[in-house]
């Protein structure tokens, strides 16, 4: 499948790389990676990266160029990181001549006329990179490239600490440093917060709650956002401040949203002023099954949700909150 990638590659003059709405390091690093990489190979293509909304902590790293519409007619469309279609950044997408997608999530359905989809890899970086070194030499890494690609696999594998981590990983994240990678500026990029973002994880872990059975929770409202001047972003990267707390292998945090990105069917405007983002983190329990009832979706144990109620986020509690408890009498010893 990487040499009919390659072929497509090729033969198109014009290449449009998508990726998905409120991207993360994965999305970007794989999407701005995948450019650098085709630039490298065939400087004499038009190669273009796409989207919107982009995060305050990502916009050093981004680039988003801007493509005519009428571009797309004669167009190789390739989507990063991006499960499903309503997900994709930017809707155009669909209006490119073939389109290519890459991505590892495990409720991740085949939209596309190429679908390479493995739910094994920790990053989309890991398969962008998988395809450099399967294709050997055909198509050329270059600093830049491996910068992005570095991000995404730090980003997406929680510092090379998460399941699914290999010796594939290891060994990829080892060819991208040979191209004289400056890790410390990535790192820098990661660790260094504002300090507001340090007050508001200190009223996190004063306010945190917690269901019967374990799963932490917090609601970051507009107030919270508002007090502790944070965005929408920084309140939703503090979800994984919530781990490793000892009985609690669930943790969610609900963030109010303050610019409603997704449209969902049925979903009145009234409704969507209270549009509610649930980011769902757990040990070993899986979560993505239910992360789709309620419009959402991810991986086993990595997922994201969207809820319009109070009723709606007691229900999701509810439901990972009986999940956790099913898990502990399975795992009597799980921590």
């Amino acid at each position: 499948m990487f040499k009919d990638i390659y072929e497509k590659i090729k033969e198109f003059d014009n290449i449009i790389i998508h990726r998905h709405k409120r991207p993360d390091g994965d999305c970007i690093g794989s999407q701005i990676g995948l450019k650098y990489i085709i630039k490298e190979s065939f400087p004499e293509k038009n190669v273009y990266s796409t989207g919107k909304d982009v995060p305050d902590y990502l916009k050093s790293m981004i680039e988003i160029d801007k493509v005519p519409d009428e571009l797309y007619k004669d167009a190789l469309v390739i989507v990063v990181d991006t499960a499903t279609q309503d997900r994709i950044s930017d809707d155009r997408w669909k209006n490119g001549k073939f389109i290519i997608k890459i991505d590892h999530h495990d409720d991740s359905p085949e939209y596309a006329d190429i679908n390479y989809i493995d739910p094994t890899a920790p990053a989309c970086a890991q398969i962008i990179v998988r395809m450099v070194r399967e294709l050997d030499g055909l198509l050329k890494l270059n600093q830049k490239a491996a910068k992005y690609l570095y991000y995404g696999f730090v980003t997406d594998t929680g510092r090379f600490m998460y399941r699914g981590v290999s010796s594939e990983t290891l060994e990829n994240a080892g060819m991208l440093l040979k191209e004289n990678v400056d890790i410390e500026e990535i790192y820098d990029s990661l660790y260094i917060k504002k300090i507001e973002e340090l007050k508001l994880e200190g009223h996190l872990y004063k306010n945190y709650k917690l269901t019967p059975n374990g799963v932490i929770y917090y609601h970051f409202t507009k107030k919270d956002l508002k007090k502790f001047n944070v965005s929408i972003e920084d309140a939703s990267n503090m979800v994984n401040k919530l781990s490793g707390i000892e009985g609690s292998l669930i943790w969610v945090a609900f963030i109010d949203q303050t610019e409603h990105l997704f449209h969902h069917e049925g979903i009145t405007p009234k409704q969507e002023k209270n549009e509610v983002r649930c980011r769902i983190r757990s040990r070993h329990v899986q979560v993505n099954d239910i992360a789709t009832h309620f419009r959402g979706g991810g991986h086993l144990q990595a997922a994201g949700a969207t809820v319009y109620s109070k009723k709606e986020m007691n229900d999701i509690l509810q439901e990972l909150d009986q999940r956790l408890a099913e898990y502990k009498k399975e795992n009597p010893n799980a921590r």
